[in-house]
C-alpha cells in the first residue's frame, strides 16, 4: 500500500493520488508533508507541513493524532500551515476533541509565504507561495552552512583554525536546499520561486500527464499538467525530481511509462514517479 522511493539522499514513503489522499513522510529530515491519510509509521514525525486544508491533504490530522495518543505521545504535534486557516484548524479540532472525549494536542504554527520555522538539527523550512483556490503554502527545507571565501580557498588548515579563532570573517554562509515540495498549486510557482529548482530534491505535484486533461482544465483546478512542464524542463535542474499527485484517470503503472514517453531525455534520467505499480492505486 506504501510507496517508498529513493531520491540521492533522502526517502519519499507514502501514499499520493490526485484528489483522493496525499501523505508523504521522509524520514531523514523527520517531516510529514500532508496528512490526507493517517499512516501508522508517521506517528512519531516531529513535524508536519501542511500544504493547505482540503481533506485530501489535511483530512486524516486527526486520526494521526488519536494514533499518536495509542503511542502515548505526550508532547503535542507540531503542525506548520497557512497563517489564514490556523483559527479554523484549531476550532475544528477543538470540536474533533469534544466529540472523543478526548485531548488532541498540537503546536499549530502559522506561515506567510516567506515565514520560517526550525526543524530538527540545522534544518529550517521557508514558506512559499502556491497557487490553488484556498490559502495554500509550499515548503523549501534547507541548511546554513560555512563556506571558505573564495579568496581562501585551499588555505591550510591551520592558517584557518588561526584566522577562526582571530576572528576575522573568512567564510561566506550559504544555503543548502535539501527539498522542495510544492502541491495543488499552478505551473506558476516554479516561475516565481526559483529557489524550488534549486534544491537536491523537488517533489512536485504533475497531476495530469495527457490529452486526457486539458492544461485549461487543469489550471481551472489549480493543478499542474505535464505540457506545463515540458516547456520548462531546462529550468528544472534539481538532481532529483519527485513527481506526485497524479490523477486516477491514469493506471499506477502507465505513470513511469508516459513520463519516460513524453519528458527530455536528460530530465527523464532524473524523474522518480511516486507511483506504486500495477493497474490498481492503494485504497
Amino acid at each position: 500500500m506504501i510507496t517508498s522511493v529513493r531520491a540521492g539522499a533522502l526517502t519519499v514513503r507514502g501514499i499520493s493520488v490526485g484528489g483522493v489522499y496525499t501523505s508523504l513522510h521522509v524520514p531523514e529530515l523527520d517531516v510529514l508533508l500532508d496528512c490526507g491519510i493517517a499512516l501508522r509509521s508517521t506517528a512519531g514525525v516531529g513535524t508536519l507541513l501542511l500544504s493547505h486544508a482540503h481533506a485530501d491533504h489535511a483530512g486524516a490530522l486527526v486520526t494521526l493524532l488519536g494514533i499518536r495518543a495509542l503511542h502515548n505521545r505526550s508532547k503535542p504535534l507540531r503542525v506548520v500551515l497557512p497563517a489564514e486557516t490556523v483559527e479554523e484548524m484549531n476550532r475544528a479540532l477543538t470540536a474533533m476533541s469534544a466529540l472523543q472525549r478526548w485531548p488532541f494536542p498540537v503546536e499549530l504554527v502559522g506561515l506567510e509565504p516567506g515565514g520560517e520555522v526550525a526543524l530538527k538539527g540545522d534544518l529550517r523550512a521557508r514558506a512559499v507561495k502556491t497557487y490553488h483556490p484556498v490559502p495554500s503554502l509550499g515548503y523549501l527545507i534547507y541548511r546554513r552552512v560555512a563556506k571558505l571565501k573564495p579568496e581562501h580557498v585551499g588555505m591550510p588548515g591551520v592558517e584557518i583554525a588561526a584566522r577562526r579563532k582571530a576572528g576575522d570573517d573568512i567564510f561566506d554562509i550559504a544555503e543548502v536546499h535539501e527539498l522542495a515540495y510544492a502541491t495543488d498549486t499552478l505551473i506558476h510557482v516554479l516561475d516565481r520561486e526559483p529557489d524550488l529548482l534549486r534544491a537536491r530534491v523537488l517533489l512536485m505535484e504533475c497531476t495530469f500527464l495527457d490529452e486526457r486533461k486539458s492544461v485549461e482544465a487543469a489550471r481551472a483546478g489549480c493543478h499542474i499538467h505535464l505540457d506545463e512542464v515540458l516547456p520548462r524542463a531546462e529550468m528544472i535542474t534539481n538532481p532529483h525530481v519527485v513527481l506526485m499527485h497524479f490523477s486516477q484517470l491514469y493506471r499506477p503503472d502507465e505513470v513511469p511509462r508516459i513520463l519516460a514517453q513524453r519528458l527530455p531525455p536528460e530530465l527523464a534520467q532524473r524523474v522518480i514517479a511516486f507511483s506504486p505499480g500495477g493497474h490498481e492505486w492503494p485504497g
